[in-house]
């Protein structure tokens, strides 16, 4: 079959499927994509040749910025399990590495994602063309170089011959569990227009089995045999149970052996927070009851987590003398950490092979009193009557009143991620979405949009400051664009309400902050910035419904929720404002040497912090 090789691209990439438990699904199900003249004669000509001759199914989509587009693909791909994911075509220069704090975060947080930045000319006929980089070193560097360590597999595409193995091997990672995250092919923008004769076989439908893998029966008998011996045992679950679909399974075996739970971020919703084995999150967010448990646990059974330093509240979680791991993951990196007994496994098959060998285990804890009491907190957080301008807690519980047993919260940066773990109510499993793998500001609304692609039936509520609606909020035009309903709440605080709660506990005194004119004293600390985000939405398409307190929200999100396109929700809160103690910690260095009081004071309390991290031997 003769054709370009990015007509070749399109051409496979549409006839890629997954399937797991016999269901299968487009591997592949689109292209987020801006053009310039790095792609537009190659990949913008392939697609649009498939859209107007339909010989090939790959929809296009235009993004407004090739940041976002990275972000609403890692939605997409996490709302699908993993087992569906998008494209992403950029031209040369600034467009593709534009897509660099992407790739980290789908690879930081295990998300497929195909990434298809365009290239310097392979020929070199016209070299040095527009936006290429010279390395005096070398020829064949370009700026696309800056992908290789951010990328679960990385090629470039030199030669047309070399293209189907290429695009095999990208595949091979996107499908698989364990190696998954971001996948680029760089595309050399000459190479994008070659012609070459195609076997007709790699255009042909083929199918990925996304394959559950099942545990040693060894490993199982030793896990088995620790948490046996378990007097205080705690399971910590995280995204793979999600992943892996594996609630039900991870349900029968809390309810069997009467083990509390406890979630991580990407963990949450696993189970419902009124499951009588929840205790909520652990970690530097986490509620006070998980992390209770956590320290007095002797047995740690970790289900699809890579113990992130919030999890493991930068190694001060689990302080019991002798505490021991069992860690059930399908990735032996992540399986060993902690020094754990490892069940190498997918989190599904992994509860169910464990399950039979502790018929006879029955925990006995108590913490049912220390839940309820936890959740009387919670109720007072989210109806705190804070005033003259409301918590950001009480907004969180409007959002939760507010949302569907099946609906998607979003949210990725900023103090909101901390409440949210603390004080959310989630009811689905994929009811619950903060980015806090890599923590990108600017992921909220463009996370939302993909989210929305891959689940059209379920309403998606972006929860975003305004630090990170100022980084990115460009999104907002490709949704109205696409006709996508989303449902954007905007929490305006004039500043940076996490980095300068952490500065004014670590003795920087909130520097740098806030969103203020500079003042006479060479610092930020004049008067507020007349910047009206609202009217900004609104200038962008969305619908806006400016909110001034919790019974204007309130009203608002019903408001919202009855609209058939994208509203942008505002309110102002009070950056100030109380939020309950997680009772945790987390490790970020205070100067060891300073002028300021403030500094040495926060000095001497981290290294009193510092006296409770452990390394798990």
């Amino acid at each position: 079959m003769r054709l370009t090789v990015a007509q070749a691209v399109v051409t496979f990439l549409a006839n890629q499927w997954t399937e797991r438990d016999g269901a299968e699904q487009r591997a592949i199900a689109g292209c987020f994509g801006i053009f310039g003249h790095g792609n537009v004669a190659g990949v913008g000509q392939a697609l649009l040749q498939a859209q107007r001759t339909g010989s090939a199914d790959l929809p296009y989509h235009l993004a407004r910025n090739e940041q976002a587009m990275v972000h609403a693909a890692v939605g997409y791909a996490r709302m699908k399990n993993r087992l569906s994911a998008m494209a992403c075509t950029a031209s040369i220069g600034p467009g593709s590495t534009n897509m660099l704090t992407g790739a980290a975060l789908a690879t930081v947080n295990r998300i497929p994602v195909l990434l298809l930045p365009s290239d310097v000319f392979a020929t070199r006929v016209a070299a040095p063309v527009l936006q290429e980089l010279e390395d005096p070193r070398s020829y064949d560097v370009s700026v696309n170089d800056a992908f290789r360590p951010l990328s679960r597999f990385f090629d470039r595409v030199w030669r047309p011959e070399q293209l189907a193995s290429a695009l095999l091997g990208a595949m091979r990672v996107l499908t698989d569990p364990v190696e998954t995250g971001a996948v680029t092919i760089c595309l050399p923008q000459d190479v994008q227009a070659e012609a070459y004769d195609f076997p007709d076989a790699l255009f042909a439908k083929r199918v990925w089995h996304v394959a559950r893998p099942v545990p040693e029966p060894a490993a199982i008998d030793r896990a088995a045999e620790v948490i046996r011996s378990a007097r205080r045992p705690l399971i910590v679950a995280g995204g793979g149970v999600i992943y892996s679909e594996a609630s039900a399974e991870l349900d029968a075996f809390a309810r069997a052996t009467g083990i509390p739970v406890a979630d991580t971020q990407a963990g949450k919703g696993a189970l419902s927070w009124d499951h009588p084995n929840s205790v909520g999150g652990v970690g530097s967010t986490g509620t006070p009851v998980a992390n209770k448990l956590a320290r007095e646990a002797d047995v740690i059974i970790g289900i699809g987590t890579r113990y992130s330093d919030f999890t493991t509240a930068s190694r001060t979680a689990f302080a019991a003398p002798g505490v021991r791991f069992v860690n059930i993951n399908v990735a032996s990196f992540d399986a060993a950490k902690q020094s754990a007994v490892s069940v190498v496994a997918d989190a599904r098959a992994g509860l169910a092979a464990l399950l039979p060998s502790l018929a006879e285990y029955k925990s006995d804890m108590s913490y049912r009193d220390d839940v309820a009491a936890w959740q009387r907190e919670v109720d007072h957080a989210y109806h705190l009557g804070h005033g003259p301008l409301p918590a950001q807690s009480e907004v969180i519980g409007a959002v939760n009143d507010a949302c569907g047993e099946r609906d998607v919260v979003v949210q990725a940066a900023g103090s909101m991620p901390g409440d949210l773990q603390l004080l959310w109510r989630a009811r689905d499993p994929k009811q619950y979405h903060v980015e806090y793998g890599y923590s990108c500001m600017g992921f909220e609304i463009a996370g939302a949009l993909g989210i929305k692609m891959a689940d059209p039936s379920r309403e998606v509520y972006a929860l975003v400051g305004d630090g990170s609606y100022l980084m990115m909020a460009q999104e907002i035009v490709t949704a109205v664009a696409d006709g996508i309903k989303l449902i954007v709440v905007l929490v305006q605080n004039h500043g940076f309400a996490s980095i300068g709660a952490l500065s004014e506990s670590l003795g920087s005194q909130r520097f740098g902050t806030s969103y203020r004119y500079r003042g006479a004293d060479d610092d930020y600390d004049g008067d507020r910035l007349p910047v009206d985000l609202a009217a900004n939405a609104e200038s962008l398409g969305a619908s806006v419904i400016r909110c001034r307190g919790i019974a204007e929200l309130t009203e608002g999100l019903k408001r919202a929720r009855e609209s058939d396109r994208l509203t942008v929700v505002h309110i102002e809160t009070d950056p100030l404002s109380p939020v309950p103690s997680s009772e945790s910690w987390w490790d970020v260095p205070v100067s060891e040497v300073s002028t300021l009081d403030s500094t040495r004071a926060a000095r001497t309390a981290y290294e009193t912090a510092k006296r409770g991290q452990r390394q798990y031997l």
